[in-house]
């Protein structure tokens, strides 16, 4: 499905037909579970996969309803999951600014202050469009003022687009799979390996994306991630 047409779009959000998929995120010296990020996912009516991707990208034409589905997403995988550990969670600035309420009065405030802020991080999305990097400095900051901890996604991700503002605001540092992809590019690696000394010569911890493989694995230790994430290991469960 390479598309959402509105018709599928809407089908989609009144049916409900979205859950949640806890993926471990390990600590790499130890083997240890350190948290889960929730991961959004979505089924058509004849129960086919919908990429995430293609739903929120057809969402964005619409800010209420996607305001609608984030809050929705954000219920689900903060409620759902029981346990110690930490979990990160993705969240969309235009779908925190779309209510158009002051931080004070934010839904999803309240409900990342309800879960606990020792318990939630919140994950900002850096990308392409200078108005989306602006958003996300001013929810970032709105987050440090509540000591609700974030983190830095899919960095190295060839859409994003490098904020320094928001990369000293953060606490922890997600490098895309894209990492792993151009793991042989020489001039790439550089610009990963500084990345990485800054994260950690300023306290934050490093974390790699996409791990599936051993040799993967093996990668993330060579150049000295705090912390793992992939299919390499078996997800929590998914539920709708």
């Amino acid at each position: 499905m390479d598309g959402l047409s509105p018709q599928v779009l809407l089908e989609l959000v009144e049916s409900k037909r979205f859950g949640v998929e806890y993926q471990p995120i390990i600590e790499l010296k130890t083997g240890d579970l350190f948290a889960y990020e929730a991961l959004s996912r979505f089924r058509a009516m004849d129960g086919a996969y919908i990429r995430p991707d293609h739903v929120y990208a057809a969402l964005h034409d619409n800010p209420l309803l996607l305001f609608q589905v984030e809050l929705a997403q954000k219920k689900i995988q903060l409620e759902r999951l029981v346990c110690s550990e930490k979990i990160f969670v993705n969240l969309d600035q235009d779908a925190f600014y779309a209510c158009g309420q002051t931080a004070a009065e934010n839904p999803f405030v309240d409900l990342i202050l309800s879960a606990g802020r020792d318990k939630v991080v919140v994950e900002l999305i850096e990308n392409s469009e200078m108005s989306d990097a602006l958003m996300s400095l001013s929810m970032i900051e709105v987050f440090n003022g509540l000591g609700i901890r974030t983190a830095l996604d899919d960095l190295c991700n060839p859409k994003s687009m490098l904020s320094v503002a928001v990369l000293q605001l953060v606490e922890w540092v997600k490098l895309d799979k894209c990492v792993l992809e151009n793991r042989y590019d020489k001039h790439f690696m550089i610009f990963v390996s500084k990345i990485i000394d800054f994260a950690h010569a300023t306290g934050k911890q490093v974390i790699l994306e996409g791990v599936e493989v051993e040799e993967d694995l093996q990668f993330a230790r060579s150049i000295g991630v705090d912390f793992v994430q992939g299919f390499y290991y078996k997800p929590l469960f998914l539920c709708y």
